[in-house]
């Protein structure tokens, strides 16, 4: 299992009238903690797109548990709790400054070869990079 971190400031610009930041900015929060835990690996959505792969979303889950309020630093929690295949499932946890679980979240995204439009698997690369943290998966099947 990989787990991995990131603060993001709520601006006031992503929140409504009654201070609570928008419901569709999650989906926001999610993509920063998920680009910032794979360049916590040294790897990037630019690098892998250069390299002909893609990575779209093609479905995501929310949880909406407390709000969470202008000018709040909330901490993303993502969590990638298998080996990815041709998809991979990131799992989000949002925590007020107060450390309280304010949100649960999941989006399933799937590698995709640009050249032939068709899913793949992970670059060998990302594969390498990632595997350290699921060798006793591997182990027990």
């Amino acid at each position: 299992m990989l787990i991995h971190e990131t603060k993001i400031r709520v601006r006031y610009g992503e929140t409504d009238q009654m201070g609570y930041m928008y419901y569709g900015n999650y989906a926001e929060f999610f993509e920063v903690g998920r680009v910032e835990m794979l360049r916590s690996q040294g790897m990037t959505y630019r690098s892998m797109e250069e390299d002909g792969i893609m990575m779209p979303v093609l479905e995501m889950k929310c949880k909406y548990i407390k709000p969470a309020r202008y000018d709040e630093e909330i901490t993303v929690r993502v969590i990638l709790k298998k080996m990815p295949g041709v998809r991979i499932v990131f799992n989000y946890e949002l925590f007020n400054e107060k450390q309280e679980l304010i949100h649960e979240g999941e989006t399933t995204l799937a590698f995709i070869n640009m050249a032939r439009n068709r899913p793949c698997m992970p670059p060998q690369d990302f594969q390498d990079k990632l595997s350290v943290y699921f060798s006793s998966d591997r182990l027990k099947s």
